[in-house]
C-alpha cells in the first residue's frame, strides 16, 4: 500500500488506456454495425426479390396441371408408334366424370400470329379459345367489360376479351372499348371486356397480347371441328398432382387407343413443380441470408467480447482503486455488462437506420415494384439479439473484472 502512488500520472495512465480502447471499440462497433445491416438489408432485399419474381406468377393457379397430345413412342393394339392423334372435347366430358380430383377442367384452342384491326390500326395478337372457366386458372385483371361467360361458350358466340397491349394498340386514346368490334382476318369479334392482367406465367401466350373467345368459336370458324390443343386441370384444395397424374394418363390413353404407359405421347406438365422450386429456392436463400447475417454478428460480438477483455486487463488498477474505495463486484458486473451491452445496441441500432434508408433507397430506384423493407418484428427480434450478444459478449469479461482485488491492482501497478 505503501509504495501505490495515487497521483496525475495514474489518472493518464487510465486515460491513454480508454483512449487505445476506443480506438478497437470503433472497429468493433464497425463490425455489429456491419453483421446487422447486412443481415436485415439482406432479409429485405430477398424479400422484395421474392417479391418480384413472384408478380411473375400473379393470378396462375398453382395446383394447375397442363396436358396436350404428342406422337406415340410406343406400338399399341396393333398400331404402331409414331402415331400422331389429339385431344378432342369428349375428353373433357370424360376427364370430369372420371377424376373427381378436378375442380376445373379447361380447354384452349390457340392460333398465333394474326392481325387484329380496328379504325386503321393494328396489333399482333393470338387468339386463345377457352371456356368460362379458365378465368380460375389465369385469373384476369379486367379493366373494363366482363368476362367470358358459359352462355358465350355454349353459344359459340364472337365475343372476345382483350389484353392490354391489344389495347393501347388498337384504342391508344383510351376509353372503354366494350361493344366495338375488332377485325382478324375478316372475322369481326364484339370486344366484351379488357383484361389488365401483368403476370408473366401462362398458357400458349401471356394475356396482354392475347385476344380470348370461347373455344367453341374458334372450333366452328377456323374448322377445328372437336379437336382441342390442350387441356388445363386445377385440383381441389389438397389434391396433389402427383397423385392424379397417372390417372389422367390412364383415362385419356383408353379413349385414344394409346398404351397407359407411353409418357411420350401425353405430355403433362406440373406447375406445382414450378411453384415448389420456387419456394425451395427462396427457402434457400432465406437460410443462407440468416446463415450469413449471425455468422457475423457472432464475429462481432467475438470482437466485443475480446475487446472487454482488453478494458479490463487495461483497466485493472482502476477496477482496484473502485473495490478499494467499497465498489461491490456486483458494481463492476453491471459497469462491464454495460458497456457491453451499450456498446453492441449503439452499433446494431445504427445498423437498423442504415439498412432501412438503404432499402427504401432501393425501393425507389425499382420505381416501387416491390416492398424492400424489413417488418417491425424482424427489427424486434434484431433488437433482442443485439441485447443478447451484448450480454453474451460482456459476461467472461465481467466475471473476470468481479475476481480482480484491490491487493492485485496495486501488485500489477
Amino acid at each position: 500500500m505503501k509504495n501505490f502512488r495515487f497521483d496525475i500520472d495514474t489518472f493518464r495512465e487510465i486515460g491513454d488506456s480508454l483512449l487505445r480502447n476506443r480506438r478497437r471499440t470503433i472497429l468493433t462497433g464497425f463490425g455489429i454495425f456491419w453483421g446487422l445491416f447486412m443481415l436485415l438489408f439482406l432479409a429485405g432485399g430477398g424479400a422484395g426479390l421474392k417479391e418480384m419474381l413472384s408478380s411473375n406468377f400473379e393470378g396462375f393457379a398453382s395446383n394447375t396441371v397442363v396436358i396436350w397430345s404428342d406422337n406415340t413412342s410406343l406400338p399399341y393394339k396393333g398400331l404402331q408408334e409414331g402415331r400422331s392423334w389429339n385431344l378432342k372435347t369428349s375428353d373433357i366430358d370424360r376427364l370430369g366424370l372420371m377424376l373427381p380430383e378436378a375442380d376445373y377442367i379447361c380447354p384452349l384452342c390457340t392460333l398465333w400470329g394474326k392481325n387484329a384491326e380496328y379504325d386503321g390500326r393494328t396489333s399482333n395478337v393470338s387468339i386463345k379459345g377457352i371456356s368460362a372457366e379458365y378465368q380460375f386458372i389465369e385469373s384476369p385483371r379486367l379493366k373494363y367489360g366482363r368476362y367470358l361467360s358459359q352462355t358465350d361458350v355454349r353459344q359459340g358466340r364472337k365475343v372476345c376479351v382483350i389484353g392490354k397491349r391489344v389495347f393501347k394498340e388498337l384504342f391508344p386514346d383510351g376509353g372503354n372499348p366494350c361493344g366495338k368490334y375488332i377485325n382478324i382476318q375478316n372475322i369481326k369479334y364484339q370486344v366484351i371486356g379488357v383484361d389488365f392482367s401483368s403476370g408473366n406465367l401462362n398458357i400458349n401466350g401471356d394475356a396482354s397480347s392475347s385476344v380470348m373467345t370461347p373455344y367453341t368459336t374458334v372450333q366452328r370458324v377456323y374448322n377445328w371441328g372437336d379437336i382441342v390443343g390442350l387441356i388445363a386441370i386445377t385440383l381441389k384444395d389438397g389434391v396433389r398432382v402427383q397423385s392424379v397424374e397417372q390417372k389422367i394418363r390412364s383415362v385419356t390413353a383408353r379413349s385414344h387407343s394409346i398404351n397407359p404407359q407411353d409418357n411420350q405421347a401425353l405430355m403433362v406438365l406440373n406447375t406445382e413443380q414450378l411453384f415448389s422450386i420456387m419456394d425451395n429456392l427462396f427457402r434457400g436463400l432465406n437460410f443462407l441470408i440468416w446463415l450469413v447475417g449471425i455468422g457475423t454478428l457472432l464475429a462481432g460480438a467475438i470482437g466485443v467480447s475480446n475487446i472487454m477483455m482488453v478494458t479490463v486487463r487495461e483497466r485493472t488498477t482502476e477496477i482496484g482503486i473502485r473495490r478499494a474505495i467499497g465498489a461491490t463486484p456486483l458494481q463492476i458486473l453491471s459497469q462491464i455488462m454495460m458497456e457491453s451491452v451499450s456498446l453492441t445496441l449503439v452499433a446494431g441500432c445504427a445498423g437498423i437506420v442504415f439498412s432501412v434508408l438503404l432499402l427504401n433507397l432501393l425501393e425507389i430506384v425499382t420505381n416501387h415494384q416491390a416492398t424492400f423493407q424489413i417488418s417491425f418484428q424482424t427489427a424486434v427480434i434484431a433488437a433482442l439479439m443485439l441485447a443478447l450478444v451484448g450480454v453474451a459478449a460482456g459476461l467472461a469479461p465481467a466475471m473476470r473484472a468481479m475476481k480482480i482485488k484491490p491487493v492485485d491492482a496495486m501488485r500489477d501497478e
